[in-house]
């Protein structure tokens, strides 16, 4: 049985304040340090303050990963240095969210179908929270 490698890309936009991550195939440990080098790249590309940019990953092509990979993502994503204020998914099959779900360990964050809806959350104005 053939296996698809882990592919992957990290760009920053600083005019839209966005990090932009595509994730598709199976990932190992090599590929994750890997990823997370160019995640902390793209992040000093960022011209907005820290933890001010928002973030959209793209995992719709992205195959169901053993758990060991998971708990590796949910290292990365955990990393205080790439939070950021919203985080969208755009992934398709159920169980890739449950995934995706147990990978983020109770950061808040959105799941989409498709890019254009992720994009919308993600621009969308944010409610103030300044006292009135």
């Amino acid at each position: 049985m053939s296996r698809m490698t882990a592919q992957y890309s990290v760009t920053a936009d600083p005019a839209r304040d966005l990090i932009r991550i595509t994730l598709s195939g199976f990932f190992g440990a090599d590929d994750l340090a890997a990823f997370g080098d160019s995640l902390a790249a793209a992040h000093r590309n960022l011209t907005c303050g820290a933890n001010r940019h928002v973030t959209l990953v793209d995992a719709s092509a992205m195959k169901v990963q053993s758990q060991d990979t998971v708990a590796a993502f949910r290292g990365v994503l955990a990393d205080p240095a790439f939070h950021s204020r919203r985080l969208a998914f755009v992934v398709d099959p159920t169980l890739l969210r449950s995934q995706v779900r147990r990978a983020l360990d109770g950061r808040a964050a959105q799941s989409f179908g498709n890019t254009a809806a992720a994009e919308a959350w993600l621009f969308a104005a944010e409610p103030d929270t300044a006292a009135a």
